[in-house]
C-alpha cells in the first residue's frame, strides 16, 4: 500500500521513524515534508499535499492512505480535511484507529506526536492500515451524506422545522445582511 505522510516540526522525528517502520513492512512511503527541522514551519501545506496525494491515488485506483503528524494532531487533521474527498480522523488509541476505518472509511489519520510514544503511534497506524471499511449500509449512507455536502452543500431536511420555518430563517438572514451598516457603531 502507498502511505502518504505529512507533518510539521513537532512530528518530524516521528515521521522519519514511521517511514522506516512502514517501509520495513513493505509499504511504499511518500514523504510530503518537511525535509528538515524548522521550529517555525507551517504544517498546512505539508498535510494538504499528503491528503491531495491520497485522493489522487485513490481516484486512480491505487491503494493509498495518509498519516499526518503534529504536536497534538488537531491542526493537521483540520488541514487534511480541507481537501475534497478526504476523511481525516484524529486518532489517539487503537479503538479510534479501528473505528476511523470501520465506520468512517477514513483515508487519512492524524496523530499528536507530543501525545504518544513511537510504539503507540506505530500501533495506531498499523491498525488503521489493517482495518477495512465495514461497508455497513448505515456507515456508507453517512459517508455519502458527507460527500454530498462537500460537493454541493446538500443536507437532509431539518426534522425540527418545516420548510416554511427554513424559508423564514433564510429571509431573515438575507434581510439582516441587506440592512448591515458598517458605519454604525
Amino acid at each position: 500500500m502507498r502511505i502518504h505522510i505529512g507533518t510539521d516540526h513537532a512530528g518530524l522525528e516521528f515521521s522519519t521513524q514511521i517511514q522506516h517502520h512502514l517501509a520495513s513492512q513493505g509499504h511504499e512511503v511518500v514523504d510530503h515534508g518537511p525535509i528538515e527541522y524548522d521550529p517555525l514551519d507551517d504544517y498546512p501545506a505539508f498535510c494538504i499535499r499528503a491528503a491531495q496525494a491520497v485522493v489522487r491515488d485513490q481516484a486512480a485506483g491505487v491503494e493509498a492512505l495518509g498519516v499526518v503528524f503534529g504536536g497534538s494532531g488537531n491542526g493537521e487533521q483540520i488541514a487534511a480535511n480541507k481537501v475534497l474527498g478526504v476523511r481525516a480522523a484524529l486518532v489517539w488509541n487503537i479503538s479510534t484507529a479501528e473505528l476511523a476505518r470501520e465506520h468512517n472509511d477514513a483515508n487519512v489519520i492524524s496523530i499528536g506526536a507530543r501525545q504518544h510514544t513511537f510504539d503507540e503511534a506505530a500501533s495506531f497506524i498499523d491498525r488503521f492500515i489493517q482495518t477495512p471499511f465495514s461497508g455497513e449500509e448505515r456507515h456508507a449512507r453517512r459517508i455519502h451524506q458527507l460527500a454530498a455536502y462537500e460537493q454541493d452543500g446538500v443536507l437532509l431536511p431539518d426534522p425540527r422545522a418545516g420548510a416554511a420555518a427554513d424559508d423564514d430563517a433564510a429571509r431573515a438572514m438575507t434581510d439582516a445582511s441587506d440592512s448591515f451598516d458598517p458605519e454604525a457603531g
